[in-house]
């Protein structure tokens, strides 16, 4: 015992040591400190939106790509890496674009937004049955954030897959990618040095063993759908095609180093990997509803704090006959003046990343000219919430007003996407690699919180305590609250 505690002794000042070290090296990189520690690039931190304007439009060539590896350690490596890559990881160039334009033929195009309609009404009524079972006793105080995950996935699992998958899949995938945007959080801890890694050995290997996991789970299903003869019959049913279904279709240009080349011919094109395809479907199902939910549970959180917010939206809503179809949601200016204010404020991706590769590309983000970087170069951190807090952009930016995007306000004119001149707020990037999801997961957003305010009044927990709703944010893989909402929800009298 008394060795024990010897060894002790002896050792705690060294990991003390090693913590102050690895924490100083974040801190100083987080400040834009050209100096390089433990292995890793240092960070360079952009919150004005002038120079995030001239990096992102004005001169995107410069920074094109996102760095190599996005989470804190790589989930591939050795020569699989290079064709493991997704949408937002894959360098810019010819294998990028066959890959966006396949992702938005299959749903994210705005021509396609009415073709969601049958699927968004129907997760819509099933979130709003369960609801209605929950206030039989007049109401109910709820986990939105729970409620909102149940609903929204099997969406996005039906847009991937269509409806080849059962329910008992879709939940393995969704409890599945629930944990690795959770275990992605908590990376960070052991993503600094070999000797992290040896002090949290247990948590990485299960951080590793999570590409694993995506395969098993999504390799059946590729496989079954790759060797279906049925599958492009179904295209002409009028219904929605599957993302899978248009990926199994797609060819990227081929590598100078692959195999299957048969040569250096670039002109030569190839079908996805087993490993593009994990990384594509991982990408579809974990960013969608990851962005959804965030969004949704902001603007929940804020109409429950701002009642009349609220009883705007419902005399917007209740003046519609039928279903909240896309083309009715279109005709809400103030249900979107509530969601845009929401994620002005509380973009759903807290960070947009990009590589500084060169001295060039440092100067585009304001460096001075004797920065130097290191030869693996640096990373560029946009700060999506700064930006669109920025005291030069609006009137009293920290609060919450929705009318701000109503005819003859502020913010009139302002949207998703930035406009060429400025840039005021922008939740799901710009330029030519932004997020190229933002329109349609806005469109889900609008109709769920309209259905959810058009059947509910949304009211603070009444449960004791000193916070009912606290907007304290947490950054992690999304931007989500810190302190998940719980909010008291009552079937209005005329819906009963």
């Amino acid at each position: 015992m008394e060795l024990l505690v010897l060894l002790i002794v002896l050792l705690l000042p060294l990991v003390l040591c090693i913590s102050a070290v690895a924490a100083l090296s974040r801190r100083r990189a987080c400040v834009g400190s050209a100096v390089h520690h433990d292995g890793q690039q240092p960070i360079i931190e952009i919150r004005d939106p002038t120079i995030a304007r001239r990096a992102l439009m004005d001169h995107a060539e410069a920074l094109c790509n996102r760095p190599l590896n996005l989470f804190p350690v790589a989930l591939v490596s050795g020569r699989r890496r290079r064709h493991s890559d997704n949408i937002t990881s894959v360098p810019y160039g010819p294998r990028w674009r066959a890959l966006r334009c396949t992702l938005n033929a299959a749903v994210l195009h705005p021509s396609r937004l009415g073709h969601m309609d049958p699927l968004r009404l129907e997760a819509m009524d099933n979130l709003v049955a369960d609801l209605r079972v929950r206030c039989r006793g007049g109401e109910s105080e709820i986990a939105v954030r729970d409620i909102l995950n149940a609903a929204v996935f099997p969406m996005v699992a039906r847009t991937c897959f269509g409806g080849g998958v059962d329910d008992g899949h879709v939940r393995a995938m969704r409890d599945l990618l629930r944990a690795f945007v959770l275990a992605v959080d908590g990376a960070k801890d052991f993503a600094g040095s070999k000797t992290a890694k040896l002090l949290h050995w247990r948590r990485w290997r299960r951080f590793l063993a999570f590409r694993g996991r995506q395969a098993q789970l999504f390799l059946p299903l590729i496989y079954a759908r790759r060797w279906n003869a049925d599958r492009h019959l179904l295209r002409h049913t009028g219904g929605l095609t599957p993302y899978l279904d248009l990926l199994l279709d797609v060819r990227v240009p081929v590598d100078d180093d692959d195999d299957t080349a048969g040569g250096n011919n670039n002109k030569a094109l190839r079908p996805l990997t087993d490993d593009e395809l994990v990384s594509l479907l991982s990408e579809f199902l974990g960013a969608g509803p990851g962005t959804m939910v965030s969004s949704m549970e902001w603007t929940l959180a804020h109409l429950v704090l701002q009642p009349e917010a609220q009883k705007n939206i419902r005399r917007e809503v209740d003046a519609v006959e039928g279903a909240l179809s896309e083309a009715h949601v279109r005709q809400m200016p103030y249900t979107r003046a509530v969601v845009l204010e929401s994620l002005r404020l509380h973009p759903p991706i807290p960070i947009l990343l990009r590589d500084v590769p060169d001295q060039a590309g440092a100067a585009v983000i304001g460096c001075p000219a004797t920065t130097v970087l290191p030869p693996e170069g640096a990373r560029a951190h946009f700060n999506l919430g700064e930006i669109g807090r920025d005291k030069n952009s609006w009137t009293d930016p920290n609060a919450f007003r929705p009318e701000r995007f109503l005819a003859g306000g502020e913010g009139e004119g302002v949207g998703l996407v930035p406009g060429p001149k400025e840039i005021k707020m922008m939740p799901f990037g710009a330029g030519r690699r932004a997020c190229p999801g933002g329109g349609l997961a806005t469109m889900h957003v609008k109709s769920f919180v309209a259905a959810l305010v058009r059947e509910f009044e949304w009211a603070p927990p009444s449960s004791e305590g000193d916070v009912d709703v606290d907007l304290t944010e947490l950054d992690g893989f999304f931007k989500v609250m810190k302190i998940p909402l719980r909010a008291r929800v009552t079937l209005r009298p005329q819906r009963a």
